[in-house]
Order: structure tokens, then C-alpha cells, then sequence
């Protein structure tokens, strides 16, 4: 019966989109955390509340960032990358779907990302990066290009302290291989 197959695949692609979550790794090589909390709007491309990889998601957002304040510049992630200002909205909460809350930290798209800090100044000009809620495919994908990406990459690097041993990040400890 076609619902029963429906309801099949639904079902599925729900097991395989949280195992893809529960697998994926922050800037660090360790378990990816959420980057929305109780009492923030949820964010996440998919709205896990973490900055997963979706391979519809072509913005890649892999950066989770506090929104909540303004750049060094005065204006806000929106107003510097040139947005509608929906950092200053409220949407559906991390902990409760049918409760508004303020966006805070968000899962932005890393290629936003990069205009961003060539707008607003620089590294230092940003506001909070949460590094144990980066998911390392934006690190992975800016060694791609180091050249192109060299800014970001630099940011990510200063701001979540990481190490290199060779082309490898490790967190002091242990290197992991970078894809």
C-alpha cells in the first residue's frame, strides 16, 4: 500500500539524516555540539539546533556564530553581509517549537561567513564563534583553496585555537586527518 511505503521512506530518511547528525564532528575532531540552547531561537539548516552537513544545503552552514550582538562596526551579521535584518527577529525556540525566542547563536553559511569578516573588519571585528559547534566540513572546505579561503580559514584557526601538524588539526593531543 502506498502509505504504508511513504510512511516507509519518511521513516528512513529520519534514521539516516540523525545518524548523518549524531556522526558529525566539530573544528575539533569531537562529537558536534548543538549551537542553539533553551531560550535561543533554534537554528541548523535542518533545525537540529547544530550546524550539520545537508547535501541540499548549498550555503553550507557550518558556522555557528552569536548573533546577539553587534560586530566592532556597530551593525549586526545581517546588516554587514547585506541581509534582511532576520538576526533581530524572534523564531520558533530551541526547546519549545511553539514559543518565540530572540535569535542568538546561529548556524550561518560559511561562504557568508567570509564576507563577513572582509566587511566587517577583520577576525577581531566578529562577534563570538563557538567552536565546539563548528562543523569541521567548513574547515575541510576552505583547505580546499587555502588562498581563497586564507581569512576564514586564519579566523577559524585564531578564534577556536587550533593546532596544525602539517595539514592535520589536532587538539594538542591527537591529529586528525582533515578529508
Amino acid at each position: 500500500d502506498f502509505t504504508k511505503l511513504a510512511n516507509l521512506i519518511v521513516l528512513a530518511g529520519a534514521f539516516i539524516h540523525n545518524a548523518t547528525a549524531d556522526d558529525a564532528k566539530n573544528v575539533y575532531g569531537n562529537p558536534l555540539q548543538p549551537c542553539s540552547q533553551d531560550g535561543m531561537a533554534k537554528t541548523g539548516f535542518d533545525r537540529s539546533g547544530k550546524c550539520v552537513d545537508e547535501a541540499n544545503d548549498t550555503g553550507s552552514h557550518h558556522i555557528c556564530m552569536n548573533l546577539s550582538s553587534a560586530s566592532s562596526n556597530g551593525e549586526d551579521f545581517c546588516q554587514v553581509t547585506g541581509q534582511p535584518d532576520w538576526c533581530a527577529d524572534t523564531m520558533p525556540c530551541h526547546e519549545d517549537e511553539h514559543t518565540e525566542c530572540p535569535v542568538e547563536n546561529w548556524c550561518v553559511c560559511q561562504w557568508a561567513f567570509e564576507g563577513y569578516l572582509a566587511s566587517a573588519g577583520g577576525c577581531d571585528a566578529v562577534q563570538e564563534i563557538e567552536c565546539e559547534s563548528v562543523n569541521i566540513k567548513a574547515v575541510e572546505a576552505y583547505k580546499e583553496d587555502k588562498e581563497k579561503h586564507a581569512d576564514a580559514l586564519a579566523c577559524l584557526t585564531e578564534r577556536c585555537n587550533l593546532k596544525w601538524e602539517g595539514d592535520d588539526v589536532t587538539d594538542g593531543k591527537v591529529a586528525m586527518k582533515m578529508a
